[in-house]
Parts: C-alpha cells; structure tokens; sequence
C-alpha cells in the first residue's frame, strides 16, 4: 500500500513539473493595490496554495464551533 502511494505521489510530481515548466509564460498581477509580473504556473500555484489555506481556516473554525455547540449540547443533558 505505501508504495502505491509512493508511486502516485511520484507521478503527481513529474505532471507538476511538466506543469511548471509549460507556463512560464509572464502574466501581469494586480491585487489589492500591488502590481507585479509572475510566470504564469507561480500565479496560478500562488492561489491554489491560498485557496487550500482560506478553506482549511474556514473549516477549521467550523468544525470547532460544531465541536463546542455538541459539547454544550452534552452538558446541558446530564
């Protein structure tokens, strides 16, 4: 079982790489009043990351509000 998983890491890394190196074509990025060029492939990993972050802060602070709202529901039971 691991080394299936070793193996798909590794071809989710050669696609990536292949990726990576097919947009390097310079885009222009503008946002919240910052100005710059990027390669196109780091735009684009750039808000892959930040959305993977914003959903796990998001889920995060939910899973904790239900976790206390069922805590608070246990102790009001007993």
């Amino acid at each position: 079982m691991a080394w299936a998983g070793v193996w798909a890491a590794a071809l989710v890394s050669v696609a990536f790489i292949v990726f990576m190196l097919q947009n390097t074509t310079p885009v222009q990025v503008s946002f919240l009043g910052l100005h710059g060029t990027l390669p196109l492939a780091v735009a684009m990993l750039i808000a892959m990351i930040s959305g993977i972050l914003l959903t796990l802060v998001l889920g995060t602070a939910r899973i904790t509000q239900l976790r206390r709202l069922a805590s608070r529901r246990r102790r009001q039971k007993r």
